[in-house]
């Protein structure tokens, strides 16, 4: 499987909506393709062993792992990749020290995107879509701002901001190759359940 459909429907974890482990259990349950591990001001020794167990889970329903930020715990755990923020480290230099791992780069604007793509990533996570408040400091990038990136951008582009089943269907006839979602499926009463679902909707406007 190449590496667009491996990023289509890619969860994040969120612990204040549930604990990791069990919410990416229930995800790739529902047809999660990938999966990012996202932990704020936990220590480094937690988000290893909250890391390997993640990557134990992913690898028996056969999705990616990517760790947020955190080079040295992608590292450690074994993750497929890593995806770093514009105020992390530049992606050049996740390169030199990882080549062998996927690198994600979030941007938030065209030029950010180039710059990334420019620098070796493997795929842009643009945003936000949509309002979020799932993250804080989210810049928007709105519809008009996506589809500018998609036309533009040779990389996969992973949707992400404020995306719920109501909305994915639009993000996606855009021309993204996947969407990242971290309320809409964690944040829901049955995980597997919201997992399916936007599963089902995926694969009717993209194809199975």
């Amino acid at each position: 499987m190449n590496l667009k459909k491996r990023l289509r429907l890619y969860v994040i974890t969120d612990r204040r909506f549930k604990d990791e482990v069990s919410s990416v259990r229930e995800a790739l349950e529902g047809g999660a393709t990938a999966i990012q591990l996202r932990i704020k001001n936990a220590p480094t020794r937690e988000m290893i062993e909250v890391g390997k167990k993640i990557r134990e889970l992913t690898r028996e329903y056969n999705a990616l792992f990517f760790v947020n930020d955190r080079l040295d715990v992608a590292l450690a755990v074994n993750a497929d990749g890593v995806h770093v923020g514009q105020e992390d480290m530049p992606v050049e230099i996740v390169k030199e020290i990882a080549p062998n791992l996927i690198v994600g780069v979030s941007a938030s604007n065209l030029r950010e995107a180039i710059e990334a793509e420019k620098g070796g990533a493997d795929y842009i996570g643009a945003g936000s879509v949509f309002p979020t408040k799932s993250k804080e400091d989210a810049r928007f990038l709105g519809l008009e701002g996506l589809k500018e990136m998609i036309e533009s951008i040779k990389i996969p582009i992973v949707a992400i901001g404020g995306i719920n089943h109501e909305n994915v269907g639009e993000v996606l006839k855009l021309g993204v190759d996947g969407v990242a979602v971290i309320s809409a499926i964690i944040g829901a009463p049955d995980v597997k359940k919201a997992t399916q679902e936007m599963k089902t909707i995926i694969n009717e406007v993209l194809g199975e």
